[in-house]
C-alpha cells in the first residue's frame, strides 16, 4: 500500500517559521481617524501652517492693516479621513506583488472612503455662511469649499489680523495673517488658500535672444526657428502607432489663453489639429483672452497646449484647468476628473506657506491612477536665486521633470545625442521633504551624483528644454508688444513637463488597450526600471553636462534624473505588467456577516480580503513572503478563530490559527510527505478538524485532528487514476461529510461520508 502521511511525525513551526513571520504581516483596514476636538468657541487650530516665515520671524515690518472692506477669495480645504489607511492602500496599488496592483480607485470610491463626510462638509459651509462669507463654489468630491468675503469677516472667522508688508525679495507689497488661523468649528480644517499673496505662481518658460541666435536650425519649425513639438515626438517616441487615442491630458494654468495661437501653430507647421481643447475654470475666473488682451504669461499656457498635443496628437481631449492663483482649486478640479483625465502637467512653481498643503491632492491622484509631471525649474542647481520656487517639484508624490539639450538627426528625425541643460533645475529639497522609498534603493543615491539620503532629490526624469523651441503665443512676453507672435528661441522645463504628460498618454493608450489600467504615479516603476536590466533600452541616460553643483552621471543624477524616454522601449517597460502574479484560491463566509477571499501571490505571499455581506471590499491583510510555500485555503471556525492552510514544496503542510482580527496565534507543521500535497482544511462539529491531502496517482488521505490540530485518526482512498481530491467539508446540522473529486476531462464526483469518513453514497457529473 502507498505510504500515507498519517504515519509520519508532526512538527511545530510554520512557513518560514510562524513566529518570525509575524513581522511580515501587514494589516490594512479602513478606519476613521478621530482627531480630538476642542469645545465650540475655543478656536480650533488648522492642521497646516499659514504664517509666512518672513512675518513670523519679523523679517518684514507691518506697513498697515489690509482694508476691512476689501474682498478676498479663499479656498477652505478639509482633511482626508483615515490618511494612514490611504498610505497602506497606496503601498498596495504600487506593489507589483499585490492583488491590488494598479487596481485604482474611482473618484466616487475615493470620496466615499477618504474624503470628509457630508456632515462635516456641510458644517464647514454653515460655518462660512454664519460668518458672513459667501460660498461661491462647492466640490462634488468634498475636498474644498470656495468662499469670498470682506477682510473684516475673514479676520473674525479665523481670528487673525490681515496685514500689509513689504516683500523681502520682490519689489512689491504682500498681505498675510499675523498669526496662525483658528476656527470655531466642531470639525478640523486642513488648509485655507488665499490668506496671503506672498508667493505668486511663476511660469517656467523663458526666451533668451542671445541663446536663440545659436539655436540649431535642424527642427521642423518654419524659417529655421528650431524644434517643433512633432520633432520631440519623433525623437522620444518615433513613428509608432500610438497617438494617445482614448486618453485625456490635463494642464494646470494660472492664466487664460488664446486658442487661435494653437491653431496658428499647427497651421504654420502644416500639421492637422484634431484634439478638442476644453477649458475648465477652476475658480470662476476667465479662461480665454484675445491677441490684444492676453498678458505676458499667456505664452506658458500656449506652449503647454502645443507641446502636449504634439506628443499625443490623437488624444481624446486636452483639458486646460485655469485659476487666478488658487492651486487648490485646480488640483481639486483635476481630482474630480480622475476617472478620465489620467496624465497631468504643471509648468508653474510657487512657495507655499506649508509644503504639505497640496499633498492630499497628489495622493488622491496616485490612488485614482493619475500621473502629475512638474517642472524642476530653470535656474540651475538648488538653491538658486533666479527661480527659487522649488515646489511642487520637490513633492515626493509628483514626477519632477528636468531639462536637457537635445540633438536630433535632422528635422523630424530620430534622437541623436543629448546632454544636460545648464539651466535645468535640480538638487536636494530646500524644504527638507523626506526622501521617498523609491529613492532609498541601493544604487540611486551615490557619491558621484551627490544626492541626499535624507531628503527628496529632484528631478526624476528629463526632456529637451534648451532655447531652441518654436512657439506661437499672444501678449507681450518677449517685448514685442500685444498681438500674436510665432518665434523660436524659447526654452525652459516648461517644455519638458507637458511632453512627458503627452508621452505617458501614449503609454496609457497601450496599457489600457488590452483591458489593463493606466500607469498612475510612475516614480516607483521608473526607479525600478532605472536599477534594472532594461534601463539602457528604456531611457536615454544623460551622462554629460552640468547645472552648476550637480553633473550628469551614469544612472540617476540631480540634473536629468534617469534621463529622457527612449522610444517605445520605455512604454513597453512601463506596461509590461507586474513581476509577480496572484491567484484566487478560496472563499469562505464568516460569522458576523463578513466573507473572506484568499489570494495566493507569487513568491510565497498570501492576501486575505475581508468583504462585507454584499462582497464589497473592506480590508486587506498580507502575509509573506515565505519562499517555497503557497496558501491553500482559509476557513472561519466556531469560537471566533480562523485557519490559514499553507502547502510547502516537498510535501509539507502548515496550519495557522488566527484570531478574529486574523493575527497569528499559533501554528503547526506536518511533513515532509513525498508525493502528497495538502489541499483543504475544515472545522467539524464536535470540536474536531479535518486536513485533506492529495496524493500523486489518484490518492486522498483524510486526517481527523483535535481542537489543537493534533492528528487523532486517518483514512486513505485510492488509487483512482485520473482523479484528484479537491475539498472536504463537514455538513452543518447533520453527521455526514462530503469529499469532492475532480476527474480528468471535466468530471466531478461527490462522496457522502459518515462521521467515521466511511463512504455511504456518491454521485458523478460530466463530462
Amino acid at each position: 500500500m502507498k505510504s500515507t502521511p498519517i504515519l509520519k511525525r508532526l512538527g511545530t513551526c510554520s512557513p518560514g517559521a510562524v513566529l518570525r513571520g509575524l513581522s511580515g504581516v501587514m494589516v490594512l483596514s479602513f478606519f476613521v481617524l478621530f482627531v480630538p476636538m476642542p469645545a465650540h468657541g475655543q478656536g480650533q487650530p488648522l492642521l497646516t501652517h499659514h504664517m509666512r516665515e518672513a512675518v513670523s520671524s519679523a523679517q518684514v515690518a507691518w506697513l498697515g492693516h489690509l482694508h476691512a472692506t476689501q474682498s478676498l477669495k479663499l479656498t477652505i480645504a478639509l482633511p482626508l479621513r483615515n490618511e494612514s489607511g490611504l498610505h497602506q492602500v497606496l503601498q498596495q496599488l504600487y506593489d507589483p506583488r499585490s492583488p491590488f496592483y494598479h487596481h485604482f480607485l474611482s473618484v466616487q470610491e475615493f470620496t466615499d472612503r477618504f474624503e470628509p463626510s457630508q456632515q462635516d462638509y456641510d458644517a464647514v459651509i454653515d460655518f462660512a455662511q454664519a460668518n458672513g462669507l459667501t460660498v461661491t463654489s462647492t466640490a462634488p468630491n468634498r475636498m474644498i469649499v470656495d468662499v469670498a468675503g470682506p477682510v473684516a469677516n475673514i479676520e473674525a472667522a479665523f481670528h487673525v489680523n490681515m496685514g500689509v508688508y513689504q516683500h523681502p525679495t520682490e519689489n512689491r507689497t504682500f498681505y498675510a495673517p499675523d498669526q496662525e488661523p483658528t476656527a470655531d468649528l466642531p470639525v478640523a480644517l486642513w488648509h485655507i488658500s488665499g490668506l496671503d499673496n506672498f508667493s505668486i505662481p511663476r511660469p517656467a518658460a523663458h526666451r533668451r535672444a542671445s541663446e536663440a541666435k545659436s539655436a540649431p536650425a535642424v527642427g521642423s519649425a518654419p524659417n529655421g526657428d528650431g524644434y517643433a513639438g512633432s520633432d520631440m515626438r519623433a525623437a522620444y517616441y518615433g513613428s509608432g502607432p500610438l497617438t494617445g487615442s482614448g486618453q485625456s491630458v490635463g494642464l494646470l494654468e494660472f492664466d487664460s489663453y488664446n486658442v487661435s495661437d494653437v491653431t496658428l501653430y499647427f497651421s504654420n507647421l502644416k500639421q492637422t489639429l484634431s484634439v478638442p481643447i476644453n477649458p475648465v475654470s477652476a475658480d470662476g475666473s476667465g479662461t480665454s483672452c484675445t491677441a490684444a488682451s492676453c498678458d505676458a504669461n499667456e505664452v506658458e499656457v500656449a506652449l503647454d497646449i502645443e507641446q502636449a498635443i504634439s506628443m499625443a496628437p490623437g488624444m481624446s481631449q486636452l483639458r486646460v484647468y485655469v485659476a487666478q492663483s488658487s492651486d487648490a482649486d485646480i488640483f481639486a478640479a483635476m481630482a474630480n476628473d480622475g476617472n478620465t483625465v489620467k496624465s497631468l502637467s504643471c509648468s508653474w512653481g510657487w512657495e507655499p506657506a506649508d509644503t504639505s498643503s497640496d499633498e492630499p491632492y497628489f495622493k488622491r491622484f496616485a490612488a485614482q491612477g493619475q500621473s502629475l509631471f512638474v517642472v524642476s525649474g530653470d535656474d540651475g542647481s538648488f538653491p538658486n536665486r533666479g527661480w527659487p520656487w522649488y515646489y511642487p517639484s520637490e513633492s515626493a508624490n509628483v514626477t519632477a521633470v528636468g531639462g536637457t539639450d537635445l540633438t536630433t538627426n535632422g528635422a523630424g528625425g530620430p534622437w541623436k545625442a543629448e546632454t544636460a541643460w545648464v539651466d535645468s533645475g535640480g538638487g536636494i529639497s530646500q524644504d527638507k521633504i523626506p526622501i521617498p522609498s523609491w529613492q532609498q534603493a541601493a544604487g540611486v543615491i551615490t557619491t558621484a551624483n551627490k544626492g541626499s539620503k535624507t531628503y527628496r532629490n529632484v528631478p526624476d526624469v528629463a526632456a529637451e528644454a534648451n532655447f531652441d523651441n518654436y512657439v506661437c503665443y499672444s501678449g507681450n512676453a518677449d517685448g514685442l508688444g500685444s498681438g500674436q507672435h510665432c518665434e523660436g528661441g524659447w526654452g525652459g522645463t516648461s517644455f519638458a513637463a507637458p511632453r512627458w504628460a503627452g508621452y505617458i498618454a501614449l503609454a496609457n493608450q497601450q496599457a489600457t488597450a488590452g483591458g489593463g489600467s493606466t500607469l498612475g504615479f510612475i516614480n516607483p516603476a521608473i526607479y525600478t526600471i532605472g536599477l534594472g536590466s532594461s534601463y539602457a533600452n528604456a531611457f536615454h541616460d544623460i551622462t554629460s553636462g552640468s547645472n552648476g553643483t550637480y553633473s550628469a552621471e551614469t544612472g540617476y543624477d540631480l540634473v536629468t534624473g534617469w534621463g529622457s524616454p527612449n522610444g517605445a522601449s520605455l512604454i513597453a517597460s512601463l506596461t509590461s505588467g507586474p513581476a509577480g502574479g496572484w491567484t484566487p484560491v478560496s472563499y469562505s463566509s464568516n460569522s458576523g456577516g463578513t466573507n473572506t477571499l484568499l489570494w495566493a501571490g507569487t513568491g510565497g505571499y498570501a492576501y486575505l480580503w475581508t468583504l462585507d455581506s454584499s462582497n464589497n471590499f473592506k480590508s486587506l491583510q498580507t502575509f509573506g513572503p515565505y519562499v517555497g510555500w503557497t496558501p491553500v485555503s482559509y476557513s472561519s471556525n466556531s469560537g471566533g478563530t480562523n485557519t490559514l492552510l499553507w502547502a510547502g514544496s516537498g510535501g509539507y503542510a502548515s496550519i495557522w490559527t488566527l484570531n478574529s482580527s486574523n493575527n497569528i496565534t499559533s501554528g503547526v507543521q506536518y511533513g515532509p510527505y513525498s508525493a502528497w500535497t495538502p489541499v483543504s482544511y475544515s472545522s467539524n462539529s464536535g470540536g474536531t478538524n479535518t486536513l485533506l491531502w492529495a496524493g500523486t496517482g489518484g490518492y486522498a488521505s483524510i486526517w481527523t485532528l483535535n481542537s489543537s490540530n493534533t492528528v487523532t485518526s486517518g483514512v486513505q482512498y485510492g488509487p483512482y487514476s485520473a482523479w484528484t481530491p479537491v475539498s472536504y467539508s463537514s455538513n452543518y446540522g447533520v453527521t455526514t461529510r462530503t469529499l469532492l473529486w475532480a476527474g480528468t476531462g471535466g468530471y466531478a464526483s461527490i462522496w457522502t461520508l459518515n462521521s467515521s469518513n466511511n463512504i455511504t453514497s456518491g454521485v458523478q457529473y460530466g463530462p
